[in-house]
């Protein structure tokens, strides 16, 4: 009776010159996080999962504001009660879900003729899985806008953790009602891990990096960072190093805090969003809190800094409690217009 060969001896079925599976399994994250670590850097891609892991729900300390009252889950308990108490619970969902568009003109001396009378429809802080009835209402408003291009500045997210699907599927609806190219960069609600998901309905995220747009030959430029107030992992450097020092310069940031970095990096115009403009606020819209390390000046509307104008929305969303006081939710169209501004 014949020996069976020993182990080494046994011959192989495998195509020569290929190896052994080792019977890994590869996970669809796994890969499409490969894939964005080639994109962005494993050095970006490492900080931003690390922090996630460590510090998603974290109340005090990290990122630019010492308080972070978005992981402070009791304490929203308690505005929601005090809010029914006081019989104004159901005053401030309705204006939670009462959306204004807002028109903001934009004077660039050196726009390109091709982008005169261009609209950016600015979308920010949507939160989508916030509250069931928001998703509607905001798609019914997105139906009475026209725009050439839309731009997204983060949370599309309530929780700063945890799953992230409803979000995404609310998302999808959302996306259903816009046309045109759409760019977006993540918010400190946002996990770096969304981002195959919200590619995928043909959103292109900024990640530290920037797009020329073209029209008729004439190019402006649209750079977008990643999350700079709780994450921290926003790279002027690298959002900025194909840009000609020339040419009309756009930026999107979550929120305002960068200013001066971005205007001493030449942009032109600063999108920002990321303080709801309070959304809980006094008569006369004076906020309570803007959760953000700059002058109030910045923190809602039109503003302007050197030679770089900006806008920071009040976004379209609510986070903390669905509700809002004296702080109506917004869309923005933003028109740019080829001209002087007023100091020139």
């Amino acid at each position: 009776m014949k020996k069976p060969p020993a182990p080494d001896d046994r011959p192989s079925s495998r195509p020569a010159g290929t190896r052994p599976s080792t019977g890994v399994v590869v996970d669809r994250e796994t890969v499409e996080l490969k894939r964005l670590e080639k994109r962005i850097g494993r050095v970006h891609l490492q900080q931003r999962l690390g922090i996630e892991a460590d510090h998603a729900t974290q109340i005090f300390g990290r990122g630019r504001t010492v308080f972070h009252i978005e992981n402070w889950y009791s304490i929203h308990a308690l505005i929601r009660l005090t809010l029914r108490c006081l019989g104004l619970y159901g005053w401030g969902v309705r204006n939670a879900t009462s959306i204004q568009i807002r028109h903001n003109e934009v004077v660039i001396p050196h726009l390109p003729a091709a982008f005169d009378g261009l609209t950016l429809l600015h979308l920010s802080d949507l939160h989508l899985d916030m509250a069931d009835g928001y998703p509607a209402a905001l798609i019914e408003r997105l139906q009475q806008v026209q725009y050439d291009f839309c731009v997204m500045t983060g949370d599309f997210r309530a929780k700063t953790f945890g799953d992230y699907q409803a979000a995404l599927a609310a998302l999808a609806q959302v996306r259903d009602a816009l046309h045109g190219p759409i760019y977006a960069v993540l918010g400190n609600h946002d996990s770096i891990r969304m981002t195959p998901g919200i590619e995928a309905l043909g959103i292109t995220l900024l990640l530290n990096e920037a797009v020329a747009l073209e029209l008729d030959g004439e190019v402006i430029h649209l750079a977008g960072i990643d999350d700079p107030h709780y994450f921290q992992v926003d790279n002027f450097d690298k959002a900025a190093q194909h840009i000609p020092p020339d040419s009309t310069a756009i930026l999107l940031s979550h929120s305002p805090e960068p200013y001066q970095r971005a205007a001493h990096a030449g942009f032109d115009l600063m999108l920002s969003g990321h303080t709801h403009g309070g959304q809980i606020c006094l008569p006369g819209g004076v906020a309570l809190m803007t959760n953000a390390d700059c002058p109030r000046r910045f923190c809602k509307g039109a503003w302007r800094y050197h030679a770089m104008q900006g806008y920071t929305s009040v976004g379209s969303g609510a986070s903390v409690v669905g509700v809002r006081f004296n702080c109506p939710p917004e869309i923005t169209l933003h028109h740019l217009r080829s001209g002087s501004t007023p100091d020139q």
